[in-house]
């Protein structure tokens, strides 16, 4: 029987705040714990349903897992390297086919700017293993080096943003490998960075010059003989390393300077196209200053500089306040802000207290906002996501906020958790009690991942200008490591 070894990290670092991510902010599944993920619509899963369908005995190694956050303590790597490098000497000892890594590729520690081609490199060094077939996927925003390309045989990147096909993608890698094991043809993979990097709010698939370069690049895997995948790589502009940002790739079996010619291709289209990866933001009071409530639902006050799934604290104040200037009735805000929540532990439903809520995350902000509160209700904050094709599903179906508590000042319901969560699935709201569709404007810390689950209830939507670390604005951020030049930093808008 064909066996497959399995392992892999995930984590978005955000080089630009101030935390430090230790080992215990990571979810890690070991072993059967692993195998079990199947049917979880992940990453992991898409891999596992594949390789069942294939016949393939999987051995687990481990996964370690985590949201965006601030850079990586590389004892976290080492970690994870030190886990799972005796179960690949022991499983090349019993005779492996081959090696599939779940990636996200936009990971940074304290000491390495491309983890994941360290990985690759040192499983590569592993007696045995020089020879063998590795495949894997990885993430729209992840930072592809030549390093990735070089030392794997087929990484395959997600095609849409919001990332709705994270399984798919890893079934599209799975069969690549089956092709590679059953054909016996090892491929190639051309890696080229551009000259540009967008903020996440640029990265949209749905239009823009993304959606553009993901058409061109399913022509090209149509019509060039030999090329099996082209991956259009977004990046992740808040990471400061070298190679940050817009990159293209080629899994090919074909004519290398077909592949080179294509990349090129793409990059010149990225280039002519590069102004509109700069999204325009709006002004928060404008905005507000004539709202009137729809009901077709609620108006979204989507908040990118505040991203939590770009590594934003979750608890910048500049849409609450506003909410609060203006009184708007029936709004709603989640802010992660776990002192507050236990400011309100002794404080009986429905009963009043005064809590600081929020400002507490990012030197950015103007910091905690005092309010008398009434306290509408209290949970652990667990709850199962509506849908499994949400872009958190990679955590698993089974979300847990920490303990939460929903509070109410004047018409604003605000949602306080004890960790952040990215707002990616509606079930955080109902959980809660709360029906989002009836509220009358809902602020959303996020740049595009949330367009899946709430574009579909709102009445219309709002990127605004707000204070924060994931600002869209990419001149504002102390690059020191990127390459230059590179567009915005360095060159006139197109």
């Amino acid at each position: 029987m064909t066996k497959i070894f399995l392992a892999g990290i995930f984590h978005e670092t955000h080089s630009f705040t101030d935390d430090v991510t230790g080992i215990d902010r990571f979810t890690i599944h070991r072993g059967q714990a692993l195998l079990d993920r199947i049917g979880d619509g992940s990453q992991v899963d898409g891999f596992l349903t594949a390789a069942k369908g294939q016949g393939w005995e999987v051995v687990p190694a481990a996964t370690y897992l985590c949201g965006a956050s601030g850079m990586v303590d590389h004892a976290v790597f080492e970690t994870f390297w030190d886990e799972i490098k005796p179960v690949l000497v022991q499983a090349i000892a019993d005779g492996l086919d081959g090696i599939f890594l779940s990636l996200h590729g936009a990971m940074v520690t304290t000491e390495l700017e491309d983890p994941d081609g360290e990985l690759l490199a040192r499983i590569r060094a592993v007696p045995g293993a020089q020879a063998l077939p590795i495949f894997g996927v990885y993430d729209l925003h992840a930072t592809l080096t030549q390093a990735m390309g070089e030392l794997s045989d087929g990484l395959v990147c997600y095609r849409q943003c919001p990332h709705d096909d994270t399984y798919e993608s890893a079934v599209r890698a799975t069969e690549l490998m089956a092709r590679c094991l059953n054909s016996g043809v090892r491929p190639r993979q051309h890696v080229l960075v551009t000259p540009i990097v967008w903020p996440p709010t640029g990265t949209g698939t749905r239009d823009g010059p993304m959606a553009a370069l993901e058409e061109v690049a399913r022509r090209m895997e149509r019509e060039i003989p030999g090329v099996l995948a082209v991956n259009v790589v977004g990046g992740y502009a808040f990471a400061d390393v070298r190679d940050a940002g817009l990159a293209f790739g080629i899994i090919t079996e074909g004519d290398d300077a077909s592949a080179r010619a294509a990349l090129q291709e793409l990059a010149a289209i990225a280039w002519q196209q590069r102004a509109g990866g700069i999204p325009h933001e709006h002004d928060l009071d404008e905005v507000l200053r004539d709202f009137k409530p729809d009901p077709k639902g609620p108006m979204l006050l989507v908040e990118p500089a505040d991203n939590i799934g770009g590594g934003g604290p979750g608890d910048c104040t500049d849409v609450m306040r506003a909410l609060l200037k203006h009184d708007v009735p029936g709004a709603g805000v989640v802010i992660a802000d776990a002192k507050a929540v236990r400011a309100l532990e002794r404080v009986p439903v429905g009963g009043h207290a005064t809590v600081a809520i929020g400002g507490k995350g990012s030197r950015l902000d103007l910091g905690p906002v005092t309010l008398e509160v009434e306290l509408v209700s209290r949970s652990d904050g667990r709850f199962e996501l509506e849908d499994l094709k949400s872009q958190i599903v990679v955590l698993g179906k089974k979300i847990d906020m920490g303990s939460s508590a929903v509070v109410r000042h004047r018409g604003l319901t605000i949602l306080l958790t004890s960790k952040r969560l990215a707002p990616m699935d509606l079930g955080q709201w109902r959980s809660q009690g709360i029906a989002p569709e009836k509220l009358s404007v809902i602020g959303v810390k996020a740049a595009v991942g949330h367009r899946r689950a709430y574009d579909p209830i709102a009445s219309a939507s709002f990127t605004v200008k707000t204070r924060g670390p994931c600002t869209s604005d990419l001149r504002q951020l102390p690059y020191k490591r990127i390459r230059r030049p590179v567009y915005p930093l360095d060159f006139a808008d197109a």
